[in-house]
């Protein structure tokens, strides 16, 4: 079997650079030369998974088809490489402490007394070559969490410098720095990221190769000034600098000849990247846009004190770029913190949106609001689209607004409602009793069975998004804990609610919709389609839901010949 060549990326200077998709553009270019290349992200905290981690405190977790609820960088890696990753590509601090502890107290060292070093970071050397040894990896790349000079990190940077020391030749540091232009010099400076090599240099690291971060290009003097005093050759200096298009990174990178330095470095000979597709999405994305729409992500992770996030929903908003860039679609997003939505203001904070998006959520902060959203949608036929939490909430709207069983809800926001339309299901109420709440949720990816003359569909139809057209299969992945209650099917079905997939395994309610002769796009799915998107493969469900939301904004409201509200019982 050929040897495995790693390739490790640090950060320095501060964090939040872009690493993930720095890692994730030299996997691409790397793999487009024909190399099976594998990522993998070492986060620094203690928990064993992104899983219970607020997504304010660190983004919004990214959920692996094997049910792994990882960092979203895994997110960024599966979008440029187009495949699917597991738990083996995430590794936390969390993981690797509880196997070693697990090993010394089944005595497996022998009585040794455990320590940081060797035996912390013989097991994160041992993860990392496992993953690389599992999928037959030519090369695996290797995010380090967080930036050097942390003490969190600092076992990580350790493992990777015996990495080096025993295998030179197969391994490579990239360093990814930050470049500040203070406005009243007007030049880059490179002091910050001198000090940051520093450090690695007291660590007994060299980088290979410093991707430079900054607003702009940096032009041919700097990077020699540069290459001096960071010791590296000016053509290992690469500029990164900032683009309105992410994906434009890979080429940015190859015409700095990346591709061919990382092959050299590895000891590979040169091949010539295949990256005619990625040029065509690129050439795609930059086309004239000929439709437009203004979406609504009417959600309750948006705020952070005095802050605004975005990335609480980065798969969301990533997966609308993907299906806009594919349609022309001149995409606006429109970011609502569903806590100071009400029905007072519904109308004004919504008002011009082509479409609204209710996400995935946790607890009742801002469930009102979210509800508030979705019943404005309905009734203004206004295209919808709840995933997970949103699809929830459209039920438990639908069942208050329509069905008129008053009090309806989830009993996740109210426990003791009269009628709980959405509930957790008696076998996981046990675990969620115990306080087990990793074991009571429903990850990964479920199959499903849709329903024939549906709008679901006619959308997986389409565009190809069945596993068995002939059954109606298709396949989603998951990330909840409470479902649609199914002794409430029959009575919300005759009130006017189409449920249109249901799961494979226990026939649980998947996705619930309205007729389109009542509403021009109204969908709901307990599944996260968000987490499929790929830039070159844009998820169905998106497409269609822009073109649904681009036929809205181009007629000004809803289908021609139709009253714009229904009253409460959803009749015109």
């Amino acid at each position: 079997m050929p040897q495995t060549r790693y390739i490790f990326v640090s950060g320095g200077v501060l964090s939040g650079l872009g690493k993930g998709l720095i890692t994730g553009a030299i996997s691409l270019l790397l793999k487009s030369t024909g190399l099976k290349v594998v990522p993998v992200k070492c986060e620094n905290y203690l928990n064993f998974d992104a899983g219970l981690i607020n997504p304010i405190e660190h983004g919004d977790p990214f959920l692996c088809a094997d049910g792994a609820e990882t960092d979203m960088d895994i997110g960024t890696y599966e979008m440029f490489l187009n495949t699917n990753l597991s738990i083996d590509n995430f590794i936390t601090l969390g993981q690797i402490y509880k196997t070693v502890i697990d090993r010394e107290r089944n005595f497996d060292y022998g009585g040794e007394d455990v320590e940081a070093i060797p035996h912390v970071t013989d097991e994160i050397i041992r993860k990392i070559k496992a993953v690389g040894k599992k999928d037959q990896a030519d090369v695996v790349v290797v995010e380090l969490g967080g930036t050097a000079g942390e003490y969190q990190n600092i076992l990580y940077y350790e493992a990777s410098r015996i990495m080096k020391l025993k295998h030179h030749d197969t391994v490579v540091h990239v360093h990814v720095s930050y470049l500040p232009t203070p406005p009243h010099l007007g030049e880059p400076k490179t002091k910050p990221t001198q000090l940051s090599v520093k450090q690695l240099n007291s660590m007994g690291i060299q980088p290979d190769f410093i991707v430079a971060r900054a607003d702009r290009i940096i032009d041919k003097r700097r990077r020699e000034r540069f290459a001096l005093f960071c010791n590296l050759e000016a053509e290992d200096i690469i500029s990164s600098p900032d683009v309105a298009n992410i994906y434009e990174l890979p080429l940015i990178f190859d015409s700095q000849n990346l591709t061919q330095r990382l092959r050299a470095k590895l000891g590979l000979k040169p091949k010539k990247p295949q990256l005619k597709d990625w040029h065509d999405f690129i050439k795609k994305t930059n086309q004239k846009k000929i439709h437009s729409a203004e979406i609504a992500i009417v959600g309750k992770y948006f705020s952070t004190g005095d802050y605004h996030l975005t990335d609480s929903y980065r798969s969301l908003v990533e997966a609308l770029r993907h299906a806009a860039a594919n349609s022309r679609v001149d995409l606006k997003i429109r970011e609502i913190n569903s806590q100071k939505l009400n029905r007072f203001n519904v109308k004004k904070l919504l008002a011009g949106v082509d479409g609204i998006i209710v996400p995935i959520g946790w607890g009742p902060r801002g469930v009102s609001g979210m509800i508030q959203a979705i019943r404005y949608a309905r009734e203004e036929k206004i295209p919808y689209l709840g995933l997970c939490f949103g699809m929830q909430l459209s039920v438990v709207e639908f069942a208050q607004n329509v069905a008129q069983l008053k009090g309806a809800h989830s009993t996740e926001i109210k426990p003791k409602t009269a009628h709980p339309v959405i509930h957790i299901i008696p076998a996981q109420l046990r675990n969620l009793k115990a306080r087990a709440y990793g074991g009571t949720m429903r990850l990964g990816s479920w199959r499903a069975l849709v329903s024939p003359k549906t709008l679901a569909w006619q959308i997986y139809n389409r565009h190809r998004g069945f596993i068995n057209k002939r059954r109606g299969l298709t396949e989603e992945r998951h990330r909840h804990r409470y479902e649609f209650n199914r002794d409430y099917l029959n009575r919300l079905r005759k009130a006017g609610l189409v449920i249109s997939a249901r799961a494979l395994k226990e026939d649980l309610v998947e996705i619930i919709e309205l007729p389109r002769k009542v509403h021009p796009f109204f969908l709901g799915t307990q599944g996260h389609p968000e987490y499929k998107s790929r830039p070159l493969f844009p998820h169905p469900i998106f497409i269609e839901y822009l073109k649904a939301a681009s036929a809205y904004h181009s007629r000004g409201g809803p289908p021609a010949g139709e009253a714009s509200r229904m009253d409460s019982s959803g009749v015109k």
